[in-house]
Order: structure tokens, then C-alpha cells, then sequence
């Protein structure tokens, strides 16, 4: 059996090594508390409303969900939806901002729903219901470990409620009014663990778990017979958490007669981690998902790929895979034993971060999803099969498109995270494509701006300027921001810059007090809603700009 080690640039080695560091470092199971409890109760009170300006209004409808009331993924709103036209948008100033303690990193997209802005404060393990004019709090909800994912919204039997993930892997349910508990209740599958990093899907009777099971980061262990787990998705009751199906992206891991380089028995399959958020179509009664690459061999049809599932029994109805043998987990990162690479295998770590997204293309529908090899792809969503693609870039392990693309009514927007000198091809921005027959529309080819002040603030400024954050359009227009902290704003029919502002900075006046310093701008940190732009900065993983602030922006008088 001939094996061989991928070879990599230095620039390569470097970001795949800073990869390991980080994962670990976020990747704990348990909320690891800093504070005592003086100054838990400190910060927090100081983030308070007072005492007679708490009331959480739900009597309107959500102005934003990470996911649409139909189970859709569009990050589109209409000019209603949002309270924001595009001639608003171009005209932003800060309004307020909050920032939390013991945190490097904002990852989360939040709720809004009239006055209150709902935010999942992840390194901090709280959900805080923040008032959209002044940031205060009117309620918090203490997780007592670290959470993970963007936060859900229904309403069940007449009581609106939130639902999120934490690390452990446990789903929490709570009252949308109060941030009183319902339940909390395990969304792993049978005799398989991974990290719950999607959203969860709140679908009439029941909530659809993702699950990012892989061994990607112990496979970086030479001692680790690599590797047992992988992707899942769970069903559970809505009412109570109760487990009602599961579905598993490959069978369990067995050892498969492999040994590493440094004689550690090996097993598989694992990977195709689910750490996107899954789709819900009704209509053809569907559920999609998209996977990563397999940990180790043999590899399977399920990795890179995206996947239809039944809506009431979780059955596998069909396999889109975007591209087979794609085996890498952590010991790849710098020829670690674990890192087993045959005749055919890809290694190259290119997952789908982002959903598929469900669109109306006038005369057919089409499911369209970004990938990290810079492949934008649109799909028949009754077979699977391929209608039409385009690729930027050749890709890499934090992208071409890491955590998923947004579309309006004509375009589908690409955003691309290629650090600069990354295989010689690297073409970070935004690109966009029609969404009926996969033509190009505009692009905006990203820049460093690298002076003197912003050199000492950003780390590795000239190479990490991508856009990696999920983008939204709102109107007319779509938003989307960089590596380095800067948030822009495009006309959505022309690629007209509206709008830019830099969020990298430190110091930020805050409404609680605490020191709010800005960073990288990454995973699903971009919302809108209530008249109102939300935006987290500060993403220190991975190397990028650690930020504590989530800034709102409102358009200027």
C-alpha cells in the first residue's frame, strides 16, 4: 500500500499549524471560568437595563433568524423585514456597543425581534436579550459552559421560545420572554460525540440537530488511533428534547487494518462533520445538510458533500458529492503520523461550512452552496443533480468560501478567504453569480490596508484581509466584512462600495463598562434587523485579531 505526505508551502504549514493551536485552545468541553464570582456579578449587573425597562415585546414578528421561519438559509431581508433600505445603509454611524469579558472571539448570529436583540455570548456562555436601542440587558441566561452556535427562534404552543447548543453537546430550550428554562437535553447521536456547531432548526414539532463529529483535532495526536467519530443529525421533540430519530453520515469506525508511520493502529470511517446549519424544504418534505472531509480512511461517499434526508424519518433520499477522497485531519498539518495519505487522496481539508440555500430560479428551484475549494454550487433539489458551478480561486483549509453565502432575488454572493500568497491563485472578496444560470455578475477584489496604526493592531495584516464571515443581503444591497476588521457595504445590481468602516479598533466606549476592543470579523458575526446593522468583530482564532464587541449601527440623522 503506497503512502506519501502532502507537501505544503510555508504559508500553508504555518496557517495549518495555527489551525491545531487554536482548535485546541477553543475546542475544550467545559466552560473554563476566569472570573470569581464578585466579578461575574459585576459585569453582568452593569449590563443591565434598569429595573423598569426590561419588558421583552414579542407581540411583532422576527425581523431576524439565522434561519427563515420556512427553514430556509437566504440571509436576505426585504427593506420590511430589516427596517433598513439601501439608501440607509449607506449612511450608517455607531450607535452603541457592548463587550464581554474573557472573550477573543465573536462568532454568533443573534435574534431580533422588535426592541430586543437576543445574542449569544459563546466564550462567555450566556444568551443576553439586549435592548436594540441602547444595548442593555433585560434578561440573561447563565449556560454554565461554553456555547457554541447561533441561536434559533419558534414558537411553540403559543410560548416564543430560543433553542442553541452548547459544547458539550447539549440543546438548550428557553423562554424567549423571561430566558427561563424549558429543558435541556443531549442532541449527540448514539455511541458517537462531536462538537454541535450549527444552528438548530426549529421545525413545527420538532428541532434539527447538526453534528460536527469528526476527530479532526485528536487526529493530530501520534498516540490517537485516528479516528472514531463523525457527522449526525438528531430530531428532537420540541416540547420535551426527547431524541425521535438520527441519522449518521457513515457507519461506526472500525480499525481498518492500517498502521501509522509510528505503529499506532488506525480506524475508520469517520469525518464528514456537519458544522453548518441544515435546510428544511416542506415541500418535497427534505432536509439538507452539508459535510467536511473524512479523518480517516476508508474515506466515504458522504464526505464534501451535500446531503438529502427525509423530514420525518431522517433516511438518506440523495448524495451530491463535490469531491471524493478528501482524507485530513490534524497530524496533516505538518506530516504527523496520523496523516495516512494513499494514491488517491485529495487531503486538501475542504468542507462545506455554510447551508445550502433553497432558491426560486423563475422557472425551476435550484439549492445552492458555497465551498471551501472557492466552488459555488447549484444543484436540482428533487435528484441531486448538478446544474450548474463556477469556482474561484484553488481554495484552502479556512477557505475559498468558509462559512456560506447569502443570495436576493437575481444573485447568489461568494464570499472568498484565500490568505494572500496562499497557492499562488488567492482571490479574497466578494463574487457574485445569477442565480438561474451561474453567469458572473460583479466582483470586489479585496485589498490589505496595512498603515502604520493598523500594522501594530492587526496580526499578519498584508496576508489576512479575506471575507470568511457569512455575508447578508438587506434590500438592494449586501454586506459583508474582512479578516482585518473592516465592515463594508455593496450596492447589490452594481458592486458599488456604500459604505465601510473599521471595527479593529481598541477602546470602545461601552454600555457596561467593560473594555471593547474590535479584531477580525468571521463566521456568522454579520446581522441586521429593527432598523438596525449588528456586527460582531474580534475573531482570535486561527491566528486573526481576538475582539470582545458586538456594535450595533443605526442609519445617521
Amino acid at each position: 500500500m503506497n503512502s506519501r505526505f502532502p507537501s505544503n508551502s510555508g504559508l500553508q504549514r504555518f496557517l495549518q499549524v495555527t489551525l491545531l493551536a487554536n482548535f485546541m485552545a477553543f475546542a475544550l468541553p467545559a466552560f473554563a471560568q476566569q472570573d470569581d464570582s464578585a466579578e461575574i456579578e459585576e459585569w453582568v449587573a452593569a449590563s443591565m437595563c434598569a429595573a423598569g425597562d426590561r419588558t421583552v415585546d414579542l407581540s411583532q414578528a422576527p425581523s431576524f433568524t439565522y434561519t427563515a421561519p420556512d427553514g430556509n438559509n437566504p440571509r436576505h431581508l426585504t427593506a420590511e423585514q430589516a427596517g433598513l433600505t439601501t439608501s440607509d445603509l449607506s449612511n450608517l454611524e455607531l450607535a452603541w456597543a457592548i463587550a464581554f469579558p474573557q472573550t477573543s472571539g465573536m462568532r454568533a448570529a443573534p435574534v431580533i425581534v422588535g426592541s430586543t436583540l437576543f445574542y449569544s455570548a459563546t466564550d462567555a456562555g450566556r444568551v443576553f436579550a439586549l435592548d436594540t436601542e441602547s444595548g442593555c440587558a433585560k434578561w440573561v441566561y447563565e449556560s454554565g459552559t461554553r456555547l457554541r452556535s447561533s441561536l434559533a427562534y419558534g414558537v411553540v404552543d403559543g410560548e416564543p421560545t430560543l433553542v442553541f447548543s452548547d459544547m458539550p453537546g447539549m440543546i438548550h430550550s428557553i423562554k424567549a420572554e423571561t430566558g427561563e428554562a424549558n429543558w435541556v437535553a443531549s442532541g449527540q447521536a448514539s455511541d458517537n460525540q462531536g462538537m454541535l456547531t450549527g444552528t438548530p432548526v426549529i421545525h413545527e414539532d420538532r428541532i434539527i440537530v447538526p453534528v460536527s463529529g469528526s476527530g479532526v483535532i485528536t487526529g493530530g495526536n501520534p498516540n490517537y488511533e485516528c479516528c472514531e467519530n463523525h457527522g449526525a443529525v438528531t430530531a428532537l421533540n420540541v416540547r420535551t428534547g426527547e431524541k425521535l430519530w438520527e441519522y449518521h453520515t457513515m457507519p461506526a469506525a472500525e480499525y481498518n487494518g492500517m498502521e501509522s508511520s509510528t505503529g499506532v493502529k488506525q480506524k475508520g470511517p469517520s469525518g464528514a462533520p456537519i458544522w453548518s446549519t441544515p435546510t428544511i424544504d416542506a415541500d418535497r418534505n427534505q432536509i439538507y445538510v452539508t459535510t467536511g472531509e473524512n479523518t480517516s480512511h476508508p474515506t466515504t461517499g458522504t464526505s464534501d458533500a451535500i446531503i438529502a434526508l427525509d423530514l420525518e424519518t431522517g433516511e438518506e433520499k440523495w448524495v451530491f458529492q463535490a469531491l471524493a477522497n478528501d482524507m485530513w485531519n490534524f497530524g496533516c498539518s505538518a506530516g504527523g503520523p496520523n496523516c495516512i495519505i494513499l494514491d488517491d487522496t485529495n487531503s486538501v481539508d475542504h468542507d462545506f461550512g455554510g447551508p445550502a440555500i433553497l432558491v426560486d430560479a423563475g422557472d425551476r428551484e435550484l439549492l445552492i452552496a458555497g465551498q471551501k475549494s472557492g466552488d459555488i454550487w447549484a444543484l436540482d433539489p428533487d435528484t441531486g443533480n448538478l446544474v450548474w458551478n463556477q469556482r474561484v480561486g484553488e481554495g484552502t483549509a479556512l477557505g475559498g468560501n468558509h462559512w456560506g453565502i447569502a443570495i436576493d432575488a437575481e444573485r447568489a454572493f461568494l464570499t472568498i478567504n484565500d490568505p494572500a500568497g496562499m497557492n499562488g491563485n488567492a482571490q479574497p472578496g466578494l463574487y457574485t453569480y445569477f442565480i438561474g444560470t451561474g453567469e458572473p455578475s460583479w466582483f470586489y477584489r479585496a485589498q490589505p490596508e496595512c498603515n502604520d496604526q493598523r500594522s501594530s493592531r492587526l496580526r499578519r495584516c498584508e496576508g489576512l484581509f479575506g471575507f470568511s464571515a457569512t455575508p447578508l443581503s438587506v434590500d438592494g444591497a449586501v454586506i459583508t466584512a474582512g479578516l482585518d476588521g473592516r465592515l463594508y457595504v455593496f450596492n447589490s445590481d452594481t458592486g458599488e462600495l456604500l459604505f465601510e468602516y473599521d471595527t479593529a479598533q481598541d477602546g470602545f466606549e461601552t454600555v457596561n463598562g467593560v473594555e471593547g476592543n474590535g479584531g477580525s470579523i468571521d463566521s456568522h458575526s454579520i446581522a441586521a434587523g429593527s432598523g438596525m446593522v449588528f456586527v460582531g468583530s474580534g475573531y482570535g482564532q486561527f491566528s486573526q485579531v481576538a475582539g470582545n464587541v458586538l456594535l450595533a449601527f443605526r442609519p445617521a440623522d
